[in-house]
């Protein structure tokens, strides 16, 4: 580019104005300033438009930059490091290897892959892949986009064996599709990529039981690695979650379409429900066989349906006999003067600090005495707890199902002895991925449930809920994810076909965020995902389906 010819354009950045050539690459730009930020630049919005650093600049226009400790760019970092080790898997073992990897879920900060025509990959060929990555790195090989006619695309991976690319594909409606390539590796990405692989620096492989975990910093940190998160039941539960929807022959958005153009929905509607409701059985049957738990304990992640799994489980519970009392955790929050506060000045609703510990554990323990206890409910507009005469005794069928966000962190029920509690652990994971190579996050799953039953229940609009997300995301972080590995039992609320039917309630609320909201860009992310599911009615959903808690016309006044 000829710069002394070139039209000048005004820029402002950080409050400030530069002058740049008409067609300069905002990667030469971002370059300029990177000094000013602590991490790596690996997206800029131009105006109100976010744009990968292989474009050039062609209007005036404010540009702001995004780094690997936003959200968006912690995503771009992490799908461009998941395209890094499948083109060093093609360069090291071959094309079909990379082609029929699978990326199943993230475990922690990392994702866990299995690899084409391997069983269990050795120490050695993860060496190999992981020494071919840090070439790729030093290279700092471009990552190309093109776009390619659709029916082309699906030519190509179907001869790849790419069966998941060819379903995807064969339902959208556009007539391109954007292709990403790393040296002689090809693949699609649903998502912003990095321009080149010099910004993956951070990034480990480690082997872990039939593939391997690619390890990434956390959003909280973009340039350290943490530990392997090791939790055998929570993997465990993932891979049977895995191999259901493999069975029910939907792994991926492309085989879950087909079967709603098939008209097959019904069955695997209820198909996923009887698996749900048979791992709610056999919770009761262990329960059952403990004589000593008298406290079912159930936490988990925001949406993960943990109201209705709790009357589902007790429902479960009395079919065996036993004599189950709900309890929610949240009837024991301190009075509001009491709630500790946040730094921003808000009351910290999320910390065991807010709750009245020493109060639920004396009426715990006079319980398990065989006191007579009166229980609190809590006044929410009041701010305070209250007693309407609802008194318990344990008798020795009877037993207490506790819910709360705290519940598998024993700080809460120090008092109680350990044989007494049995401790379960919810959460949806989500079973289908995109394709094979891009996966859906399960806060994405929670995210749309959430947003439909705050618009339902709350009247909130997708951007209020949006803008709470991050908020609700550190407090699971730090008062949930910890104690997972804790559980007896993980229990995965997430059902196959959901996305299909929450579709048709949260789209529409996407598309009222406005550009100017600070939520646009996510709010235009989950409308791309959902663009790829094809709707399904709620007519065949089960009155007692934990996806009933969200979008209504459930059984349990919900």
């Amino acid at each position: 580019m000829n710069k002394e010819n070139a039209k000048m354009l005004e820029t402002e950045i950080n409050g400030k104005t530069f002058l740049y050539p008409d067609g300069m690459l905002l990667s030469d730009i971002a370059k300029e300033h990177q000094a000013d930020y602590e991490n790596d630049i690996v997206l800029v919005m131009v105006g109100s438009y976010l744009r990968e650093l292989h474009h050039r600049l062609h209007d005036s226009a404010k540009l702001t930059f995004v780094t690997t400790a936003d959200k968006i760019g912690h995503d771009t970092y992490r799908r461009s490091c998941s395209m890094l080790f499948l083109a060093a898997v093609a360069d090291v073992i071959g094309f079909e290897a990379a082609d029929r990897a699978v990326l199943h879920f993230s475990v922690g900060d990392g994702l866990y892959f299995t690899i084409g025509g391997v069983d269990k990959p050795d120490d050695a060929l993860i060496e190999k892949i992981e020494s071919r990555m840090r070439e790729l790195v030093r290279e700092k090989k471009p990552i190309m986009k093109r776009s390619v006619n659709i029916a082309k695309a699906r030519e190509v991976f179907l001869s790849r064996g790419q069966i998941d690319k060819d379903r995807l594909f064969k339902t959208r409606l556009t007539s391109q599709v954007n292709i990403y390539s790393l040296g002689a590796f090809e693949d699609y990405y649903y998502g912003f990529m990095t321009a080149h692989t010099g910004y993956l620096k951070y990034f480990k492989l480690y082997p872990y039981e039939s593939g391997v975990i690619l390890q990434m910093p956390s959003e909280e940190s973009p340039r350290e690695l943490g530990p392997i998160m090791d939790e055998p039941g929570l993997f465990r539960t993932q891979i049977e979650g895995e191999k259901s929807a493999e069975n029910m022959g939907i792994p991926t958005i492309g085989a879950l379409n087909a079967a709603v153009i098939e008209q097959n929905t019904r069955e695997l509607i209820l198909t996923s429900e009887a698996l749900q409701e048979s791992r709610i059985s056999k919770i009761a049957d262990e329960v059952a066989l403990r004589p000593s738990v008298k406290f079912v304990m159930i936490a988990g992640p925001s949406s993960s349906g943990k109201t209705t799994f709790s009357q589902r489980l007790c429902i479960q519970l009395m079919a065996r006999g036993l004599k189950p009392h709900y309890v929610g955790v949240d009837n024991y929050f301190k009075n509001r003067e009491d709630t500790p506060l946040l730094p921003n000045g808000k009351y910290d609703f999320e910390s065991l600090r807010a709750i009245d510990t020493e109060g639920f554990n004396r009426d715990m323990m006079n319980l398990l005495n065989g006191d007579i206890v009166d229980m609190p409910t809590y006044d929410f507009v009041e701010g305070k707890r209250v007693y309407k005469g609802d008194k318990i005794q344990l008798k020795q069928e009877d037993l207490l199902v506790i819910e709360g966000i705290h519940c598998l962190n024993d700080g809460l029920s120090t008092a109680l002895p350990g044989e007494s509690k049995y401790k379960v652990y919810i959460s949806a994971l989500t079973q289908l991925n995109v394709d094979e190579h891009n996966r859906i996050p399960s806060s994405d799953g929670r995210l749309l449930r959430r947003m439909t039953r705050d618009n339902r229940t709350r009247g909130y609009n997708a951007s209020k809920t949006l803008s709470m997300w991050p908020e609700v995301r550190r407090g699971e972080d730090e008062n949930i994810f910890p104690y997972q590995g804790s559980a007896d039992f993980v229990f995965n609320s997430a059902l196959p076909y959901e996305l299909a039917v929450l579709k048709q309630y949260v789209q529409p609320l996407l598309f009222q965020v406005e550009p100017d909201d600070p939520g646009y860009y996510e709010a235009k992310r989950l409308l791309k995902f959902l663009d790829y599911i094809i709707g399904l009615p709620a007519e065949d959903v089960p009155k007692n389906s934990i996806l009933r808690e969200f979008i209504g016309g459930g059984c349990f006044h919900l």
